[in-house]
């Protein structure tokens, strides 16, 4: 990293040197060179406190850093990059001239070469967009927002329901969250504001530790909906991604975190359904623990999660993988529309009007929004949260809101 410094430096001079005052140049010199320092002394500090900065607990701080080096690694090589095809072609012009008017033999003719600074030129945009969306995404991207709305409609809707508001949130990851970050109780007030009368959470309330939940709790306690809230387990919420000293601790942190669910006032659904009843008419929800795709475990039990659900009812299905839809769901179960999460939309992405497009459409070609095989639908909602990278770009925190008709 030191020495793409020095060669960003070299680039840096080259763009500069003729377009500033001597003064304002020296300026921009010590403010790149004091941004660097500061940012290896901290990458210092983490080294001689990593056993801190790895503590689970302390994921909004580890991944807030991570997003940093992100910023600082991808946004220099990019400029980087650029200045080394300046480089290339500037090599080449002069290996030319050389070869054909024999510098060092005789005076080449006209001027000294010029340097065609182009490509350095493109990669100081380039830089300083990728410097700016990254620093978007992290400092107000991760916490902006915003409500998708669908309207859905089904024949067989019963007629009671007709209207019927529901709410999805997915991937709280609350862990990632800065502690009692304002965002949070705001989305909660964005969320009761929209008067659901269900509100579904579709897994991955934390990143790891039931811990992390603590004092959140009653903010997600606060989410109104007219009939109910349910929610299931996501892949992060077993616990399978850190080491525990016993199998027992491990079961006492899924347990710990299931009685969360319960104050914060779900009903949380572990393979099992449950009926919802309006003036004489049924419709049922189903929830199933995590199923995903290997390396993801399979947790779930759609057969039990099913089970008594009668013939030609209209059921709503919570599964935190999409992939299950495909595997398990569409054309092989009467579900008529699901919920899903865990894909994020990869926390990056572009969806403007005629583009949608995300890097993790590659991994999960259903990664966002709604999608329709026959009569059933899937819903995949971009998550509530963030982790790993503590910010989203082009990829704002989604609360869904579908109405059935």
């Amino acid at each position: 990293m030191l020495l793409v410094d020095f060669y960003i430096f070299k680039g840096l001079k080259l763009l500069v040197k003729d377009n500033f005052s001597t003064n304002t140049n020296t300026y921009i010199y010590y403010t790149y060179w004091g941004i660097s320092i500061l940012f290896y002394l901290a990458l210092g500090a983490i080294f001689l406190n990593l056993e801190e900065f790895v503590n689970p607990l302390n994921s909004s701080w580890s991944y807030l850093f991570n997003s940093v080096i992100m910023l600082m690694v991808l946004s220099k090589l990019v400029f980087s990059t650029f200045h080394l095809v300046d480089d290339v072609f500037h090599w080449i012009k002069k290996g030319v001239i050389y070869v054909f008017y024999e510098v060092g033999k005789k005076d080449l003719p006209g001027k000294a070469i010029s340097r065609w600074k182009f490509f350095t030129y493109l990669g100081a945009g380039l830089f300083t967009i990728a410097f700016g969306s990254i620093s978007y995404g992290i400092i107000r991207g991760r916490f902006n927002f915003r409500v998708l709305k669908e309207s859905l409609n089904f024949n067989h809707l019963p007629q009671a329901f007709k209207g019927l508001k529901i709410v999805q949130i997915s991937d709280a990851h609350i862990g990632s969250f800065p502690r009692y970050h304002s965002s949070v109780k705001k989305a909660v007030e964005m969320i009761n504001n929209l008067k659901p009368d269900i509100i579904l959470f579709t897994g991955d309330m934390v990143n790891n530790l039931a811990d992390e939940v603590e004092g959140w709790d009653k903010i997600f306690a606060g989410m109104q909906a007219k009939i109910g809230k349910y929610s299931i387990l996501g892949n992060h919420d077993y616990g399978d991604y850190i080491g525990w000293p016993s199998m027992q601790a491990k079961e006492q942190n899924l347990e710990k975190l299931k009685q969360y669910h319960a104050k914060m006032g779900f009903d949380l659904l572990l393979n099992e359904n449950r009926t919802i009843e309006l003036n004489g008419e049924q419709i049922h929800v189903i929830g199933v623990e995590n199923w995903g795709k290997p390396p993801f475990v399979q947790y779930g039990d759609l057969a039990k999660a099913t089970k008594g659900i009668p013939e030609g009812g209209f059921n709503l299905l919570l599964s935190h993988d999409p992939s299950h839809w495909d595997e398990q769901v569409i054309k092989q179960t009467n579900i008529d529309l699901t919920f899903s999460g865990h894909t994020h939309g990869m926390q990056f992405g572009i969806e403007i009007p005629g583009i949608k497009w995300s890097p993790v459409k590659y991994k999960y070609p259903r990664w966002g929004g709604l999608y329709k095989e026959g009569s059933q639908y899937l819903y995949v909602n971009r998550g509530f949260g963030h982790i790993g990278f503590a910010g989203r770009v082009g990829m704002p925190p989604e609360i869904t809101l579908v109405e059935l008709t």
